[in-house]
Order: structure tokens, then sequence, then C-alpha cells
């Protein structure tokens, strides 16, 4: 029995002695296959240029290059250290190895250094565009405190105006005079906030913001960013990107910018936004509260003649191969396709002109014909067609009742004509023309006011009663509406009652009230150059809007007098010979 005991006790030994054995064997079996593996792939990647370890510590290299805040070192050790855990062929892998890049090509405050000669910028910006001076004004004046104080929070610049006018070239011209970086960002149809500040990274295909890409892209901190056509920016269900601008767009806020995708803060108050847009009336009013509004008007025909003159008859013969001394288009000829074949605030017609007389040089050159060298007025008709601008002649005079408006419309100042007829009837008004409502409700006040004082039209009460009264916006076919035409109605209407014609070469603008008071109206600048080129001589206009018109640099108002009115009696006093 002792014997047997022995034995039994060996034979458990020799058991737990096998089984250790056993499980140490197949340990170091494990870790030389993965030791084995761990090699062979090793030597893959480094046959395919694909060495781990050699990548990250690349990474490591760049990231002490940077001059970013301690919290984002912190933040990017922390994700390296993240990837360094990933298998290489898990989906997490390329996600997160992508991220870190985007971090590393972001420039953390490095700065390109400003060309602070102001006399250099303001030669810059004269050789790219012609006139604009309050905005060439403004750009000086922020490199003027930039040279003094040596660092500032950029301002938010907002250029709106009539298209064609030069908006987005400016943009071009301020990062060339400032020796920045120039990125451009269409916004117009955006609907998606997630666009502006990116997706979370969470999600499949997530992608870095449009404003923080075009950082990434310019490779500094504070380029010159062109928010285009920020009026025509839209919002659905998925958001309203014009309320994520807010945060971009305050001097305050974007020290501490938030994209969704990188997470981390990122510093936007040294970039110079510059935005443009049409009429800033489609503008959420907390974004314009932002921005400084500068108005870039339309071009007086002589302004349009010296850049016709200057950048794009030289342009279009460029873009169309033709050398300078083969195509030159004359003064009267270019008055004449600026007077006959254009009708705009901006010049991007007149260079679609200018490039169609360069296209049929082009071909006659291309086919070996004859073509003038020196193109006159008369040749316009062989090279153009027949004049397209009927003009909108002021026609005051031509029977009672017919008085000239000034109107604004996103495309610039236009005139508008007002007709007015009487007939016996009951005393009832008629509008046509396709008025919007606020024409409509300038109608009836000016019909009451009437109404109320007859002795205007130099009747009773009693005739007037017995009148009929017919008010007609000609064209019919387009859509108007807006709070200007208040005296013009009121002056038609009184000249077809009256039964005379008003001065030649008179036209209007303002609102009036139920007293009878003229009320000040907007876009002063753009209605009066519709009524130069509409050939007015005289301008009726509200005694408020006096320093609207004082701002105006005199050449826009050669040859133009003004009326200043307080009341319809004045307006009435000033139309009549």
């Amino acid at each position: 029995m002792k014997l047997l005991a022995a034995l039994e006790t060996q034979t458990q030994l020799l058991k737990i002695k096998q089984e250790i054995n056993q499980k140490v064997k197949s340990d170091i079996d494990q870790q030389q296959r993965e030791y084995y593996l761990n090699n062979q792939l090793r030597t893959i990647q480094e046959e395919l240029g694909m060495d781990e370890e050699e990548e990250f510590e690349k990474f490591r290299a760049r990231a002490k290059e940077k001059k970013w805040p301690e919290a984002v070192a912190a933040q990017f050790e922390k994700e390296l250290s993240k990837l360094e855990k990933y298998n290489p062929s898990s989906p997490d892998y390329s996600i997160q190895y992508n991220y870190i890049e985007f971090m590393l090509d972001l420039p953390w405050g490095e700065m390109s250094k400003d060309n602070l000669d102001l006399k250099h910028a303001q030669k810059v910006l004269d050789a790219d565009h012609y006139g604009l001076e309050t905005v060439k004004d403004r750009i000086i004046e922020y490199l003027a405190v930039l040279k003094l104080k040596g660092n500032m929070k950029s301002p938010i610049l907002c250029l709106y105006g009539p298209p064609g006018v030069g908006k987005t070239s400016l943009g071009k011209s301020v990062a060339r005079a400032l020796g920045r970086k120039y990125v451009r960002i269409a916004l117009g149809g955006m609907h998606d906030e997630a666009e502006l500040r990116g997706h979370r990274k969470t999600y499949v295909g997530a992608l870095p913001g449009r404003i923080l890409s075009g950082i990434q892209k310019a490779g500094t901190s504070n380029p010159v960013i062109v928010l285009d056509e920020i009026d025509k920016v839209g919002a659905d269900y998925k958001g309203d990107p014009s309320s994520a601008l807010l945060e971009v767009l305050d001097p305050e806020q974007n020290v501490a910018f938030h994209d969704n995708y990188l997470d981390i803060d990122y510093d936007l108050s040294n970039v110079l936004f510059i935005t443009t847009a049409n009429t800033v009336s489609t503008v959420q009013s907390a974004l314009l509260d932002r921005m400084e509004l500068i108005n870039v008007t339309g071009y007086l025909a002589e302004e349009k003649m010296e850049i016709a003159k200057k950048y794009l008859v030289p342009k279009q013969l460029q873009e169309h191969g033709i050398a300078k001394k083969s195509l030159r288009i004359d003064k009267a000829a270019l008055a004449a396709i600026i007077d006959e074949y254009t009708h705009e605030s901006g010049v991007r017609g007149l260079e679609k002109q200018i490039a169609k007389i360069a296209r049929v040089t082009a071909k006659k050159i291309a086919l070996e014909q004859e073509w003038p060298p020196v193109i006159k007025k008369e040749h316009l008709k062989e090279y153009l067609g027949l004049p397209t601008n009927i003009h909108d002649l002021q026609k005051g005079n031509e029977a009672p009742g017919v008085v000239t408006g000034l109107a604004w419309t996103q495309m610039g100042g236009e005139i508008l004509f007002v007709e007015s007829s009487v007939s016996s009837g009951k005393g009832v008004m008629t509008m046509t023309g396709n008025l919007g409502d606020v024409m409509k409700e300038s109608a009836t006040i000016a019909y009451q006011y009437i109404k109320a004082h007859p002795e205007l039209a130099l009747m009773t009460a009693e005739d007037f009663a017995a009148k009929d009264i017919h008010v007609h916006v000609p064209e019919g076919a387009v859509p108007k509406d807006g709070p200007s035409a208040g005296i013009t109605m009121v002056s038609s209407m009184v000249s077809a009652l009256r039964g005379r014609k008003v001065k030649s070469g008179i036209a209007m603008t303002g609102e009036m009230t139920l007293r009878g008071r003229v009320l000040p109206v907007g876009g002063i600048k753009e209605k009066i150059l519709a009524a130069k080129r509409a050939g007015v001589k005289e301008i009726v206009i509200s005694e408020d809007n006096r320093k609207d018109v004082e701002d105006i640099k005199p050449v826009y108002v050669e040859g133009l007098s003004f009326h200043y009115v307080k009341t319809i009696e004045d307006v009435i006093s000033e139309i009549f010979d």
C-alpha cells in the first residue's frame, strides 16, 4: 500500500510536469509563429515601401515642426497612439490615417508675410480695376492699420452690387496686393451646413468642411478667402449654411472655429474674408450685422469705355490669338457697343460683344479673307448684327398722364414709365402692368390723396367722383414691385386729370404718405446712372435723399439738375412747365 501511494504521487507529479511542458511548448510555438509572420509582413511592407514604424516616426517628426498649441499636440499624440494599435487591414485604420494626415497638413499658425508697401498695393488695385475707389480705400486702410499695429483681427468685407462689376475679381486683386494666398469658395446653391463645418469622422466618407479644406490647400493660416454669392445660400431640412456662417464670419467667435471633422478649435481670425452678393435683402440680418457692407455700384458709360480700352479689348485679343496690331476698335465703335448693344450695370455683356468681334476677325484671318484692322461704327452691323438695346429714352412729354419713374433692380438702375388715362365713370381706379402688392398700395395711396385734395387736379370733388382712372405700367409681362413709385403714380394721375403733359426730360423717385409727405428711397446712385443713360435732365427726389446725392462723385451727376421736395404739392409744382 505504501509503495502504491508513492507511485501514485510520482505519476501525478509527472502528469503535471508534462502538462506544463506542453503549455510552454505551445506558447513558444505561437510566439515563434507570430514573430515569423511579423517578420514576413515587415519584409513585404519594406518591399512595397509601407514600413509602418517608419511612417509613424515621420508623422512624429512632422509634428515636432508644427507651431500648434499644447492641447493640439496632446490630441495628436493620442490619435497617433490609437492608429498604432489598429490593424492595417481594418477599415478604421484608413479613416484614422487620413485624419492624422489632415491634422499635419493644416497650417497651424504658419503665416505668409504680408506685403505692407501701401504704394505697391494701390498700384496693384489700380492696375486690376478701374474706379471702385471706396473698396480700394478700405483695403489700403486695413493695410495701414496692419502696418502700424503688426497684427489685427481681419475685418469681414461684403461687396454687394449688380453682376459683372468685378466683385469676385477684386478679391483676387486684394490677395495679390497683400501678397497672400487666394482661396475662392462658391456658396451658390449650398444647402447643407456640413459642407462648411465638415462631417464627424465616424461617418462613412467623412470630409473636413470647405473652410478648412481651403486653408489646407492655401498652406497658410492667413489667406484671403472669397465667399462668393453669399445671398444665394439655400436652406432645407438638412440645415441652414448661412447660420453656420455666423461663426465663421464673426471676428469675436472665429478665433475658435469648430470643424466637425477636425474636432479641435482652429483660429480663423487671421483670415481676410471677403464675401460677395448681388443683393443684401436675402441675407440673414444677423449675418449682415457681422459684415462691413461696401456697395460696388455700376459703371458710367465713360468708365465702361476706359475699362474696355484698358482691360477687355487686350484680354479678348490675347484669348483669341490675335496680335494687337491686327485689330483695334475705335472710340466711336466702343461707344456705340456700350450704348446700343449692351444694357447692364457691369461689363460682362460688353466683354461678350468684344469677344464676338474678336471671333469674327479670327475666322477672317484663318480663312485668309480681308478684314478691317480698325473696327469703326459702320462695321458693327456686320460683326454684331442689329442693335439689341432699344433705348428706354425719356418720353415724359408725349402725352398727358405719361411720367418717367426711376427703379432699382438687381441688375442696376432702370427707368420705368407710368401711364394714366381718364374717362367718364363712377370714380373707379383700375391698375394693370403686373404690379406687386407694394406698388398697388402706392397707386391706391396716390388715388386717395388726390380724392382728398381734388384741387391738385384743378377739379371739384363732384367732378373727380365722375371720373374713372386707369393706371398702367408698360411691359406687362415683367413683374414690378417696390416702394419708390408713389410720387410717380400721383404725378401721372394729376397730369392725366389736368390734361397737361409733364415737362420734357424729367424723372422722379420717392414714396409718399397719405398725408402727402415725400419719403426717401434707396438705390439713388443706380437710379441716377439709369436716368443719365436715358437722357433725363432733371430729377425730382425727396429732400431726405439730398445727403445721398451729395455723397456721389460729381462726375456721376454732371448734366443733371435735382429738385428736392418735401410734399406732393412741391412735386406737382416742379413737373409742369
